[in-house]
């Protein structure tokens, strides 16, 4: 057995691999090297002699056998087998020439383009490249003239194809069956789940379906623990505030907050402080709306309305298993905040959510819910607001002089900036022409400090709570954002959409 990676070897091109998905991945081989009328094929074990066998049948030339880790040649098939862009466009095309009403419903590895029915071709490789793109959300629109489907990329929708009109109803119940969803049900919302794998991973997809005026719109949250970045060194936390809040977390009391609209990265920042304090003398328990991933060592809830399973009222069972850490999906009712404030005063550290632009509107917000202000002075550690930026492609990043009313808006003085010039990205084959690849995290930490209390008890006011908390020290989302653009990380639009309904 040679010492070569299997990745160092050229691998056959997809359109050349006479070699099925389905039996490559069974049998643990693949042809990685073709040289005088001989392919090197890859194997787990040179002893397989009825796997070598057929594959000699598949390629009808002579083999080399080539010895390797189950492990590589798993990585191996996934990316081989991965169709490239060219093919799939080539088959959008050939959906307008051919259609079937075969619709086979069993669940199977998204990477096999085997099966003769194109729907079920047609909807694995709209999973495959959602995922492949680094999508959150899949969209199934059905409008007046057919089908719309887009993927929400870095928080942002983008059209992405549109199937003739008539596979849609053929599409959108497959989907529902990979969901176990009621098919005949087309007057009323559904939730469902479906996973799926590719290649070695498991990919889990959250279903929502709404009836709307042209038949049923479905849409599909992505949750592919293979993206999730865990680990408060990973998401992008300024060092200083990355130490305040992780003194934060070590107490053995009190409540933590992280705000922000839906998609800002709360639950990651969330599930990344757990991960951190996890361990085997640390007893944590959750409960969320829903579960989206599992965590090793932490006892996860879901919230289920159908059995009047709601965050207070597993909240209230979960304070009866002995915790010391508790996380609260969303504070979202003056029970669930009661409870959780009476939870931190006894002994228990708690860390939940709120929906508010900023971190000082989220001790108001609990005060119109009903919350007393010597209560929150007595329980709140910490209060942080955080959002998600778009990062400029790095492969077609140019830089340009701004216009004063550019700098205006971003409050940025020409001196400010690293020699005059600001960054965007041109848009490439790399980030799908959009000027963007990937995020990153902007945070507004406020620590309840003596001051913010002492304030806090006077006057429940978010524009005096912000006056103090900056002059202790705290940065606003939008200061974050712009220092970001200043670095050349983002483009000054994008701060302008993401901090524009927050503190500015």
């Amino acid at each position: 057995m040679g010492s070569r990676g299997l990745f160092d070897a050229p691998l056959v091109a997809l359109k050349e691999q006479k070699i099925p998905y389905s039996f490559a991945k069974r049998g643990s081989i693949l042809p990685i090297e073709e040289k005088e009328g001989t392919v090197v094929l890859a194997t787990v074990s040179r002893s397989d002699y009825e796997v070598h066998k057929e594959a000699r049948l598949y390629l009808g030339t002579n083999i080399e056998l080539y010895e390797c880790t189950k492990d590589e040649i798993d990585a191996a098939i996934e990316q081989v087998y991965h169709q490239k862009g060219e093919e799939r466009e080539a088959f959008f095309d050939e959906l307008n020439e051919d259609a079937t009403d075969d619709v086979d419903i069993e669940s199977i590895d998204i990477l096999d383009q085997s099966s003769d029915s194109p729907i079920i071709r047609l909807l694995n490789i709209i999973f495959l490249e959602a995922i492949e793109q680094g999508a959150s959300d899949i969209h199934f629109e059905p409008t007046e003239v057919g089908l719309h489907v887009r993927y929400r990329i870095d928080g942002v929708l983008q059209t992405r194809h549109t199937p003739p009109k008539e596979y849609q109803s053929q599409l959108l119940t497959r989907v529902k069956v990979l969901a176990k969803l009621d098919i005949a049900e087309k007057r009323l919302p559904q939730d469902g789940r479906i996973k799926l794998a590719m290649g070695g991973r498991t990919i889990d997809f959250r279903v929502s379906t709404v009836p709307v005026v042209y038949g049923e719109r479905i849409v599909l949250r992505i949750l592919d623990r293979g993206n999730v970045l865990l680990g408060l060194d990973r998401i992008g936390m300024p060092k200083a505030m990355l130490t305040s809040f992780r003194k934060a977390i070590s107490s053995n009391q009190g409540i933590i907050l992280v705000t922000g609209p839906t998609g800002s990265g709360k639950t990651t920042t969330l599930y990344s402080a757990l991960s951190e304090v996890n361990g085997s003398d640390v007893n944590i328990m959750t409960i969320e709306d829903p579960v989206e991933y599992k965590l090793p060592g932490i006892a996860q809830i879901g919230v289920n309305p159908k059995i009047s399973l709601t965050f207070s009222k597993g909240l209230r069972h979960i304070l009866r298993q002995d915790p010391d850490v508790v996380m609260i999906g969303e504070i979202r009712d003056k029970e669930t905040a009661e409870i959780a404030i009476q939870a931190s005063l006894t002994g228990h550290l708690v860390l939940s959510t709120l929906h508010t632009n900023d971190a000082p509107s989220a001790i108001t917000r609990l005060v119109d819910m009903g919350i007393e202000p010597y209560l929150l002075s007595s329980s709140l550690l910490s209060v942080m607001a955080q959002r998600l930026l778009r990062r400029i492609c790095p492969h077609c990043t140019q830089s340009y002089e701004p216009t004063n009313q550019e700098l205006k808006d971003l409050e940025l003085s020409r001196d400010q900036l690293k020699n005059g010039v600001l960054h965007m990205g041109k848009g490439c084959d790399q980030c799908y022409h959009t000027g963007y690849q990937g995020r990153i995290g902007i945070y507004e930490y406020m620590p309840v400090s003596r001051t913010i209390k002492e304030k806090l008890l006077q006057s429940v006011d978010a524009a005096g709570l912000q006056q103090k908390a900056e002059a202790e020290g705290m940065s606003s989302l939008k200061n974050e954002a712009s220092i970001h653009a200043i670095q050349g990380l983002t483009t000054s639009a994008e701060v302008l959409r993401v901090t524009r309904h927050g503190n500015v």
